[in-house]
This record gives C-alpha cells, structure tokens and sequence, in this order.
C-alpha cells in the first residue's frame, strides 16, 4: 500500500488507532464495503477489517483483541449483522487468533500464487 494511498485512507477516516498515552499501539483500516476483496457479500450486511498491524512491542498485550472489539461494536451500531475479515491462509498465529475472537473460516480463496483465509462473524444474535 503506497504512502499516498494510506494518506488519504488516513484523511477519509478509515483508519483506527490504539494508543498508549503518545504511543501508538496498533492500527486498523475499517470499512463499510469491498468490492474488490468480497464482491460477493451483499451490500449494506456487514463491516471489514483490513490492515490490522500492531507493533511488536504491543504483541501479545490485548491490542488486537481491542481492535477487533471496536471494529465488532461499530458493525453492531451500524445496524450491520456482519464483520469480515481475511488474512494469508499460512498465517496459523493469526487465524488462531480470530478464530479465538469468534470468527468462523468462511472460505478459502486462492489468488495467483496466494491463499487468502477469509473469516466472518455474527455482530447479531
């Protein structure tokens, strides 16, 4: 992703940051559409997280977990019964991960040489 790109991404307001006093201890670019990753969910059914970063020395220490909890009740307000997610299919820490969170595997999608794990989770009961 281009400098410029996550500028403006910045700018519309789609990135969300965890701090700690000044520190910055993670990161997370939220959407309310994807038409290039998941063409196939319905629009207006569900929120995406994209670009979950969180630096080493914040691994490990919940910040993650607090990402994904923003990014479920912000779903839930927006009165969408969805949040997705995808990552690297070979990445097993993170996919423990969101499945721990409560996501369910909702597919596998190969792109090219990449296998793209994509993930789902209920915001409703």
């Amino acid at each position: 992703m281009g400098h410029e790109r996550v500028a403006r991404d910045a700018h519309a307001g789609l990135f969300f940051i965890a701090r700690a006093g000044e520190e910055v201890a993670g990161v997370m670019r939220f959407e309310l559409d994807d038409p290039y990753f998941s063409p196939e969910v319905e629009p207006g059914t569900s929120g995406f997280i994209h670009k979950l970063a969180v630096p080493r020395v914040w691994a490990k220490k919940g910040v993650s977990t607090d990402r994904l909890s923003f990014a479920r009740a912000r779903t839930q307000a927006l009165g969408r019964p969805f949040l997705q997610l995808d990552c690297v299919a070979d990445r097993l820490g993170l996919r423990n991960l969101y499945e721990d969170f409560g996501f369910s595997l909702h597919r596998v999608v190969q792109r090219g040489p990449r296998s793209s794990a994509r993930y789902e989770l209920r915001t409703t009961r």
